[in-house]
């Protein structure tokens, strides 16, 4: 046998083996995704008459694309927050008005992703809309991006005021032509919601809640959300209109990251 033959038989032989190990090898499991604990709820098992728009599963967001972990157009809350709802709602369907939530629970995959886009200075498609005012430098400075969120906790939650009956919303289209939230409600992007003097995720002074130059009807609608939730438990995040978190808070030191879909909080 010729050296060149014996050695193309031992590659041939070394690679059967190899072929063998690999074969007999038992192949990784996936890591299951973590899911919610039995605290947590699908806010539509509670009061199913909620309107709900969750942003963050589309492209219609500060970022411009769906933000990681928003698997379903699900609100997750732990029990006590969707049970005050559920009596916030029930007093407001007597007034000829529904809540619609925006955002509810917010996994940490997705706070990591805001943290990630809002370090990419270059990446500013949807400035025109959500922050138009603001030079993207300053987000973190100003507040309005942060590396922990209580919509990780549970018990958070961003939402509005319908009057009813709740006439339909088109849906916002990748690459149209974009109009400050801060505009007059017949120039912002449509939304069913009264109007609160910006839209919902404005990243702009005017969304403070108590922001003097909100008068008029605006105002009293911000104010009438208020009143209906702080009677019910929930605290409002004056930078932000639409922001109320449940107290006391469940889980007031964890952040959790189980993906928002239905399957986090099955049989619950």
């Amino acid at each position: 046998m010729t050296g060149i033959a014996r050695t193309l038989r031992a590659l041939a032989a070394a690679g059967a083996a190899l072929l063998a190990v690999t074969a007999a090898a038992p192949v990784a499991a996936a890591r299951p995704e973590p899911k919610a604990p039995p605290e947590f709820v699908d806010l539509r098992s509670v009061d199913p008459t909620i309107l709900t728009e969750m942003r963050y599963t589309t492209a219609h967001n500060f970022m411009g694309e769906p933000v990681d972990g928003y698997r379903q157009p699900v609100c997750i809350l732990t029990r006590p927050a969707a049970l005050a709802l559920r009596t916030a709602q029930r007093s407001l369907l007597r007034q000829g008005y529904s809540l619609k939530v925006y955002d509810c629970y917010r996994p940490q995959r997705a706070v990591d992703h805001f943290v990630r886009w809002a370090e990419d200075l270059d990446d500013q498609a949807m400035k025109g809309e959500f922050y138009p005012e603001v030079d993207k430098t300053r987000l973190f400075e100003d507040g309005y991006i942060a590396e922990k969120s209580g919509h990780s906790r549970g018990s958070t939650v961003d939402l509005t005021l319908v009057k009813l009956p709740a006439l339909p919303t088109r849906p916002y289209e990748p690459g149209e032509e974009l109009t400050a939230c801060s505009a007059p409600q017949d120039a912002r992007f449509p939304d069913n919601s009264v109007d609160m003097g910006t839209g919902y995720d404005c990243f702009d002074t005017l969304s403070h809640t108590d922001d003097p130059r909100v008068r008029g009807a605006q105002r009293a609608h911000r104010q009438f959300l208020k009143g209906t939730l702080t009677g019910l438990g929930f605290v409002n995040l004056a930078e932000e209109w639409w922001h109320f978190t449940y107290k006391p808070e469940l889980f007031p030191d964890t952040y959790f990251d189980f993906p928002v879909a239905r399957r986090s909080v099955a049989g619950h």
